[in-house]
Protein backbone atom coordinates (compact mmCIF):
# COMPACT_ATOMS: atom_id res chain seq x y z
CA UNK A 1 0.00 0.00 0.00
CA UNK A 2 0.99 3.61 -1.05
CA UNK A 3 0.54 6.73 0.66
CA UNK A 4 1.05 10.39 -1.10
CA UNK A 5 -0.27 13.52 1.30
CA UNK A 6 3.05 15.19 0.39
CA UNK A 7 1.98 15.38 -3.21
CA UNK A 8 -0.82 17.78 -1.48
CA UNK A 9 0.74 19.37 1.31
CA UNK A 10 3.89 19.51 3.51
CA UNK A 11 4.30 21.27 6.60
CA UNK A 12 6.75 24.10 6.77
CA UNK A 13 5.64 25.86 3.25
CA UNK A 14 6.51 23.34 0.74
CA UNK A 15 6.11 25.76 -2.27
CA UNK A 16 6.09 22.46 -4.74
CA UNK A 17 3.22 20.81 -3.09
CA UNK A 18 -0.14 21.13 -4.96
CA UNK A 19 -1.83 23.24 -2.16
CA UNK A 20 0.65 25.39 -2.42
CA UNK A 21 0.69 25.90 -6.44
CA UNK A 22 -3.02 26.50 -6.72
CA UNK A 23 -2.87 29.28 -3.72
CA UNK A 24 -2.87 33.06 -5.04
CA UNK A 25 0.45 34.77 -5.31
CA UNK A 26 1.43 37.53 -3.47
CA UNK A 27 1.33 39.70 -6.50
CA UNK A 28 -2.04 38.77 -7.70
CA UNK A 29 -3.24 39.23 -4.25
CA UNK A 30 -1.51 42.98 -3.65
CA UNK A 31 -3.35 43.27 -6.93
CA UNK A 32 -6.48 42.67 -6.48
CA UNK A 33 -5.85 43.91 -2.37
CA UNK A 34 -5.41 47.48 -4.14
CA UNK A 35 -8.20 47.52 -6.59
CA UNK A 36 -10.87 46.35 -3.93
CA UNK A 37 -8.93 49.64 -1.89
CA UNK A 38 -9.80 52.37 -5.08
CA UNK A 39 -13.34 51.20 -5.19
CA UNK A 40 -13.91 51.74 -1.15
CA UNK A 41 -11.97 55.08 -1.79
CA UNK A 42 -13.89 56.04 -4.86
CA UNK A 43 -17.03 54.90 -3.42
CA UNK A 44 -17.71 56.13 0.46
CA UNK A 45 -17.37 59.87 0.11
CA UNK A 46 -19.72 59.85 -3.34
CA UNK A 47 -22.33 57.27 -2.18
CA UNK A 48 -22.30 59.80 1.57
CA UNK A 49 -23.05 62.64 -0.61
CA UNK A 50 -25.82 61.15 -2.78
CA UNK A 51 -27.57 59.63 0.56
CA UNK A 52 -29.58 62.82 0.74
CA UNK A 53 -29.71 64.28 -3.08
CA UNK A 54 -30.18 60.85 -4.89
CA UNK A 55 -31.58 58.41 -2.22
CA UNK A 56 -33.65 60.70 -0.70
CA UNK A 57 -32.79 59.54 2.91
CA UNK A 58 -33.33 62.32 5.71
CA UNK A 59 -29.24 62.66 6.38
CA UNK A 60 -26.06 61.69 5.13
CA UNK A 61 -24.54 57.99 5.93
CA UNK A 62 -21.61 56.31 5.28
CA UNK A 63 -21.14 53.33 3.72
CA UNK A 64 -19.40 50.34 4.93
CA UNK A 65 -17.49 48.07 2.40
CA UNK A 66 -16.35 44.02 3.20
CA UNK A 67 -14.54 41.14 1.69
CA UNK A 68 -17.28 38.12 1.49
CA UNK A 69 -16.87 34.41 -0.31
CA UNK A 70 -13.92 32.65 -0.65
CA UNK A 71 -11.44 35.54 0.02
CA UNK A 72 -13.07 36.36 3.61
CA UNK A 73 -12.53 32.18 4.94
CA UNK A 74 -9.50 32.01 2.65
CA UNK A 75 -10.38 28.93 0.25
CA UNK A 76 -9.65 31.03 -2.70
CA UNK A 77 -7.45 29.21 -5.31
CA UNK A 78 -6.59 29.51 -9.04
CA UNK A 79 -8.11 28.22 -11.50
CA UNK A 80 -6.77 25.60 -13.63
CA UNK A 81 -7.59 27.62 -16.82
CA UNK A 82 -7.04 30.98 -17.23
CA UNK A 83 -8.46 32.03 -19.53
CA UNK A 84 -11.43 31.41 -19.35
CA UNK A 85 -11.54 30.98 -15.75
CA UNK A 86 -10.67 34.07 -13.88
CA UNK A 87 -10.16 34.70 -10.26
CA UNK A 88 -13.08 36.53 -8.55
CA UNK A 89 -13.17 38.37 -5.19
CA UNK A 90 -16.52 39.63 -3.82
CA UNK A 91 -16.58 43.20 -2.41
CA UNK A 92 -19.94 43.65 -0.83
CA UNK A 93 -21.53 47.62 0.04
CA UNK A 94 -23.08 47.91 3.10
CA UNK A 95 -25.60 50.91 3.53
CA UNK A 96 -27.05 51.96 6.58
CA UNK A 97 -30.64 53.24 6.10
CA UNK A 98 -32.29 55.20 8.35
CA UNK A 99 -35.96 54.62 7.46
CA UNK A 100 -36.47 51.36 7.60
CA UNK A 101 -40.14 49.70 5.88
CA UNK A 102 -42.01 46.21 7.20
CA UNK A 103 -39.89 44.53 4.30
CA UNK A 104 -36.51 46.52 3.88
CA UNK A 105 -35.96 50.39 3.38
CA UNK A 106 -38.06 52.15 1.27
CA UNK A 107 -38.80 50.33 -2.30
CA UNK A 108 -38.09 52.77 -4.82
CA UNK A 109 -34.00 53.24 -2.88
CA UNK A 110 -33.22 49.87 -4.60
CA UNK A 111 -33.09 50.59 -8.28
CA UNK A 112 -31.70 54.52 -6.94
CA UNK A 113 -28.89 52.36 -5.19
CA UNK A 114 -27.90 50.38 -7.84
CA UNK A 115 -27.95 52.89 -10.53
CA UNK A 116 -26.09 55.07 -8.47
CA UNK A 117 -22.76 52.91 -7.51
CA UNK A 118 -23.17 51.88 -10.99
CA UNK A 119 -22.64 55.06 -12.19
CA UNK A 120 -19.93 55.60 -9.74
CA UNK A 121 -17.90 52.27 -10.58
CA UNK A 122 -18.61 53.22 -14.38
CA UNK A 123 -16.01 56.55 -13.80
CA UNK A 124 -13.24 54.70 -11.80
CA UNK A 125 -13.46 52.26 -14.57
CA UNK A 126 -12.91 54.72 -16.72
CA UNK A 127 -10.03 56.17 -15.02
CA UNK A 128 -8.29 53.07 -14.28
CA UNK A 129 -8.71 51.71 -17.40
CA UNK A 130 -10.92 48.43 -16.15
CA UNK A 131 -14.10 47.12 -18.03
CA UNK A 132 -17.70 47.81 -16.03
CA UNK A 133 -19.81 44.19 -17.41
CA UNK A 134 -23.63 45.17 -17.42
CA UNK A 135 -26.23 42.34 -16.95
CA UNK A 136 -25.47 41.30 -13.56
CA UNK A 137 -28.56 40.71 -11.65
CA UNK A 138 -27.66 40.81 -8.37
CA UNK A 139 -23.87 43.17 -8.04
CA UNK A 140 -21.91 45.32 -10.23
CA UNK A 141 -19.02 43.36 -12.33
CA UNK A 142 -16.15 45.34 -12.76
CA UNK A 143 -13.21 43.57 -15.15
CA UNK A 144 -9.94 44.33 -13.27
CA UNK A 145 -7.70 42.44 -15.29
CA UNK A 146 -7.65 39.54 -18.24
CA UNK A 147 -6.98 36.71 -15.17
CA UNK A 148 -9.57 38.66 -12.74
CA UNK A 149 -12.74 40.56 -11.97
CA UNK A 150 -14.56 42.13 -8.90
CA UNK A 151 -18.17 41.76 -8.30
CA UNK A 152 -19.58 44.59 -5.67
CA UNK A 153 -23.28 43.52 -4.74
CA UNK A 154 -25.29 46.28 -2.82
CA UNK A 155 -26.48 46.10 0.71
CA UNK A 156 -28.62 47.72 3.38
CA UNK A 157 -29.42 47.08 6.74
CA UNK A 158 -31.27 49.51 9.53
CA UNK A 159 -28.69 52.25 10.47
CA UNK A 160 -29.54 51.25 14.40
CA UNK A 161 -27.33 48.04 13.86
CA UNK A 162 -24.69 49.92 12.07
CA UNK A 163 -23.77 51.49 15.00
CA UNK A 164 -23.28 48.02 17.19
CA UNK A 165 -20.44 47.17 14.59
CA UNK A 166 -16.95 47.28 16.47
CA UNK A 167 -13.71 46.31 15.16
CA UNK A 168 -12.71 43.12 16.89
CA UNK A 169 -9.77 41.31 15.12
CA UNK A 170 -6.71 42.86 14.11
CA UNK A 171 -4.72 41.67 10.65
CA UNK A 172 -2.02 40.41 12.67
CA UNK A 173 -3.41 38.11 14.71
CA UNK A 174 -6.06 37.07 11.76
CA UNK A 175 -2.42 36.42 10.02
CA UNK A 176 -1.03 34.36 13.11
CA UNK A 177 -3.77 32.25 13.07
CA UNK A 178 -3.54 31.37 10.20
CA UNK A 179 0.18 31.00 9.67
CA UNK A 180 -0.60 28.59 12.59
CA UNK A 181 -3.29 26.42 11.04
CA UNK A 182 -1.62 25.91 7.91
CA UNK A 183 1.94 25.37 9.17
CA UNK A 184 3.28 28.09 7.03
CA UNK A 185 5.70 31.62 7.72
CA UNK A 186 4.39 34.87 8.52
CA UNK A 187 6.59 36.02 5.52
CA UNK A 188 5.28 33.10 2.90
CA UNK A 189 1.60 34.65 3.59
CA UNK A 190 0.94 38.76 3.88
CA UNK A 191 -2.84 38.17 4.68
CA UNK A 192 -2.67 41.77 5.40
CA UNK A 193 -2.47 42.07 1.84
CA UNK A 194 -5.57 40.39 0.73
CA UNK A 195 -7.94 39.77 4.03
CA UNK A 196 -10.37 42.76 5.82
CA UNK A 197 -10.71 43.41 9.21
CA UNK A 198 -13.14 41.68 10.24
CA UNK A 199 -15.42 42.94 12.02
CA UNK A 200 -18.58 41.84 14.48
CA UNK A 201 -21.03 42.21 11.35
CA UNK A 202 -23.46 39.40 13.83
CA UNK A 203 -25.36 42.22 14.89
CA UNK A 204 -26.71 42.96 11.23
CA UNK A 205 -30.15 40.96 11.67
CA UNK A 206 -32.33 42.76 8.99
CA UNK A 207 -29.81 42.68 5.95
CA UNK A 208 -31.15 42.90 2.30
CA UNK A 209 -29.22 43.44 -1.06
CA UNK A 210 -30.47 45.74 -3.96
CA UNK A 211 -30.96 44.11 -7.37
CA UNK A 212 -31.06 45.83 -10.79
CA UNK A 213 -34.42 45.39 -10.91
CA UNK A 214 -35.03 47.21 -8.39
CA UNK A 215 -36.14 44.79 -5.49
CA UNK A 216 -34.94 44.33 -1.67
CA UNK A 217 -33.99 40.76 -1.91
CA UNK A 218 -33.24 39.07 1.79
CA UNK A 219 -29.40 37.90 1.74
CA UNK A 220 -26.71 38.02 4.72
CA UNK A 221 -23.61 36.36 3.19
CA UNK A 222 -22.59 36.36 7.06
CA UNK A 223 -24.28 33.37 7.64
CA UNK A 224 -22.63 31.51 5.37
CA UNK A 225 -19.16 32.75 6.69
CA UNK A 226 -20.20 32.25 10.05
CA UNK A 227 -21.07 28.58 9.46
CA UNK A 228 -17.58 27.89 7.51
CA UNK A 229 -15.63 29.53 10.13
CA UNK A 230 -17.32 27.07 12.98
CA UNK A 231 -16.44 24.13 11.13
CA UNK A 232 -13.14 25.17 10.09
CA UNK A 233 -12.87 25.91 13.75
CA UNK A 234 -14.39 22.06 14.68
CA UNK A 235 -12.30 20.22 12.37
CA UNK A 236 -8.90 22.25 11.70
CA UNK A 237 -7.01 23.28 8.70
CA UNK A 238 -7.08 20.20 6.79
CA UNK A 239 -11.01 20.85 6.02
CA UNK A 240 -9.48 23.94 4.90
CA UNK A 241 -7.15 23.01 2.52
CA UNK A 242 -9.30 19.63 1.59
CA UNK A 243 -11.97 22.35 0.22
CA UNK A 244 -9.14 24.31 -1.92
CA UNK A 245 -8.18 21.23 -3.51
CA UNK A 246 -11.47 20.27 -4.69
CA UNK A 247 -12.32 23.82 -5.68
CA UNK A 248 -9.18 23.67 -7.92
CA UNK A 249 -9.64 19.42 -9.23
CA UNK A 250 -13.25 20.64 -10.20
CA UNK A 251 -11.53 23.48 -11.88
CA UNK A 252 -9.17 21.51 -14.13
CA UNK A 253 -12.88 18.56 -14.60
CA UNK A 254 -14.78 21.50 -16.09
CA UNK A 255 -13.64 24.29 -18.32
CA UNK A 256 -16.81 25.83 -17.42
CA UNK A 257 -19.56 25.57 -15.39
CA UNK A 258 -19.64 22.40 -12.81
CA UNK A 259 -20.69 22.39 -9.56
CA UNK A 260 -20.47 25.69 -7.68
CA UNK A 261 -17.71 25.90 -5.00
CA UNK A 262 -20.07 26.81 -2.21
CA UNK A 263 -21.76 23.22 -2.51
CA UNK A 264 -18.34 21.63 -3.19
CA UNK A 265 -17.64 23.19 0.38
CA UNK A 266 -20.76 22.61 2.11
CA UNK A 267 -21.07 18.85 1.18
CA UNK A 268 -17.15 18.08 1.79
CA UNK A 269 -17.97 20.21 5.62
CA UNK A 270 -21.21 18.49 6.56
CA UNK A 271 -19.40 15.10 6.98
CA UNK A 272 -15.66 16.05 7.22
CA UNK A 273 -13.91 13.73 9.38
CA UNK A 274 -9.97 14.70 10.07
CA UNK A 275 -7.22 12.56 8.87
CA UNK A 276 -3.91 13.58 10.52
CA UNK A 277 -1.32 14.13 8.37
CA UNK A 278 -3.18 12.49 5.40
CA UNK A 279 -4.30 14.76 3.37
CA UNK A 280 -4.97 12.06 0.41
CA UNK A 281 -7.17 9.90 2.79
CA UNK A 282 -9.05 12.91 3.55
CA UNK A 283 -9.58 14.15 -0.22
CA UNK A 284 -10.47 10.07 -1.07
CA UNK A 285 -13.15 10.43 2.21
CA UNK A 286 -14.52 13.65 0.93
CA UNK A 287 -15.14 12.73 -2.89
CA UNK A 288 -17.04 9.11 -1.90
CA UNK A 289 -18.86 11.27 0.12
CA UNK A 290 -19.86 14.10 -2.78
CA UNK A 291 -20.31 11.08 -5.58
CA UNK A 292 -23.22 10.70 -3.26
CA UNK A 293 -24.13 14.30 -2.24
CA UNK A 294 -24.51 15.51 -5.52
CA UNK A 295 -26.98 13.22 -6.72
CA UNK A 296 -29.91 15.18 -4.83
CA UNK A 297 -29.71 18.26 -2.65
CA UNK A 298 -27.21 20.15 -0.81
CA UNK A 299 -29.17 21.72 2.59
CA UNK A 300 -27.66 22.86 5.55
CA UNK A 301 -30.25 23.52 8.50
CA UNK A 302 -27.01 25.72 10.00
CA UNK A 303 -27.74 28.32 6.75
CA UNK A 304 -30.95 29.78 6.38
CA UNK A 305 -32.48 26.68 8.22
CA UNK A 306 -32.36 24.52 5.59
CA UNK A 307 -34.37 26.51 3.05
CA UNK A 308 -31.91 26.87 0.45
CA UNK A 309 -30.88 24.05 -1.87
CA UNK A 310 -27.12 24.44 -2.84
CA UNK A 311 -26.92 22.21 -5.42
CA UNK A 312 -28.44 24.15 -8.24
CA UNK A 313 -26.90 21.16 -10.99
CA UNK A 314 -29.92 20.23 -13.45
CA UNK A 315 -30.26 16.21 -12.73
CA UNK A 316 -28.47 15.63 -15.65
CA UNK A 317 -25.81 17.57 -14.45
CA UNK A 318 -26.42 16.54 -11.17
CA UNK A 319 -25.50 12.56 -12.14
CA UNK A 320 -22.29 13.33 -14.05
CA UNK A 321 -20.97 15.43 -10.92
CA UNK A 322 -21.80 12.69 -9.13
CA UNK A 323 -19.74 10.28 -11.47
CA UNK A 324 -16.73 12.59 -11.66
CA UNK A 325 -16.63 12.75 -7.60
CA UNK A 326 -16.99 9.06 -7.62
CA UNK A 327 -14.21 8.88 -10.20
CA UNK A 328 -11.37 10.46 -8.37
CA UNK A 329 -12.45 8.68 -5.04
CA UNK A 330 -11.58 5.30 -7.26
CA UNK A 331 -8.47 6.85 -8.54
CA UNK A 332 -7.03 7.83 -5.41
CA UNK A 333 -7.82 4.68 -3.70
CA UNK A 334 -6.48 2.60 -6.50
CA UNK A 335 -3.23 4.65 -5.90
CA UNK A 336 -3.51 3.86 -2.43
CA UNK A 337 -3.68 -0.15 -3.35
CA UNK A 338 -0.72 0.37 -5.65
CA UNK A 339 2.58 -1.30 -5.21
CA UNK A 340 6.03 0.82 -4.93
CA UNK A 341 7.56 -0.09 -7.90
CA UNK A 342 4.13 1.89 -9.40
CA UNK A 343 4.69 5.47 -7.94
CA UNK A 344 5.77 7.06 -11.38
CA UNK A 345 1.79 5.38 -12.53
CA UNK A 346 0.47 6.70 -9.53
CA UNK A 347 1.42 10.11 -10.25
CA UNK A 348 0.67 10.55 -13.83
CA UNK A 349 -2.59 9.09 -13.03
CA UNK A 350 -3.56 11.33 -10.40
CA UNK A 351 -2.39 14.02 -12.29
CA UNK A 352 -4.98 13.35 -15.16
CA UNK A 353 -7.67 13.90 -12.24
CA UNK A 354 -6.31 17.22 -10.77
CA UNK A 355 -3.98 18.62 -13.42
CA UNK A 356 -0.07 19.48 -14.16
CA UNK A 357 -0.20 21.30 -10.95
CA UNK A 358 0.34 18.24 -9.20
CA UNK A 359 3.86 17.82 -8.84
CA UNK A 360 5.78 15.29 -11.05
CA UNK A 361 7.70 13.72 -7.94
CA UNK A 362 7.44 10.33 -7.46
CA UNK A 363 9.57 11.12 -3.84
CA UNK A 364 6.71 12.39 -2.58
CA UNK A 365 4.85 8.65 -3.14
CA UNK A 366 5.62 6.29 -0.26
CA UNK A 367 4.92 3.05 1.55
CA UNK A 368 2.33 3.23 3.40
CA UNK A 369 3.05 1.01 6.93
CA UNK A 370 0.01 2.45 8.79
CA UNK A 371 -1.55 -0.17 10.87
CA UNK A 372 -4.82 1.23 10.51
CA UNK A 373 -4.86 0.95 6.75
CA UNK A 374 -3.57 -2.29 6.76
CA UNK A 375 -6.48 -3.41 8.47
CA UNK A 376 -8.80 -1.73 6.21
CA UNK A 377 -7.86 -3.31 3.56
CA UNK A 378 -10.11 -6.21 2.47
CA UNK A 379 -9.06 -9.73 3.38
CA UNK A 380 -8.56 -11.55 -0.61
CA UNK A 381 -8.69 -15.52 -0.34
CA UNK A 382 -5.61 -17.66 -0.32
CA UNK A 383 -5.15 -20.54 -2.33
CA UNK A 384 -4.32 -23.61 -0.45
CA UNK A 385 -0.65 -25.21 -0.77
CA UNK A 386 -0.76 -27.97 -2.42
CA UNK A 387 1.01 -30.92 -0.06
CA UNK A 388 1.98 -33.44 -1.61
CA UNK A 389 0.85 -37.41 0.05
CA UNK A 390 4.14 -38.20 1.86
CA UNK A 391 4.90 -42.56 2.93
CA UNK A 392 5.89 -42.85 6.23
CA UNK A 393 8.39 -46.01 7.24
Amino acid sequence: MLKFPKLFFQSGGDADAFESRIRPDMEQRRYLRSCVKKIETHLKPRISLATKTVLGMDRSVTPRFRTQGSWSYDTCVVPAMMPPQEMDWDYGVYLPVTVWEENGPPHDMAKAYFVLVEQLLEELCDKEEWELLPGKATCIRIQVASWAHIDVPLYAAPVEEFEKITESVALAALAKAHAAYDSVSMESIDFAEAIEIRQQWEDLDSVVMATRKGEWKPSDPEVVANWFTDRFEEHGPQLRRVCRCLKAWRDYQWQQGGPSSVSIMIAVAQGFEPRAGRDDRALEDAARRLSRAFLGEIREPGIDDGLEDFNRLQEADREAAAQRFGQLAAQLFQARESALHEKEVVVARLRQQFGERLPMDSTRVEFDCDPDAIRSTPASRVVAPVIPSTKAG
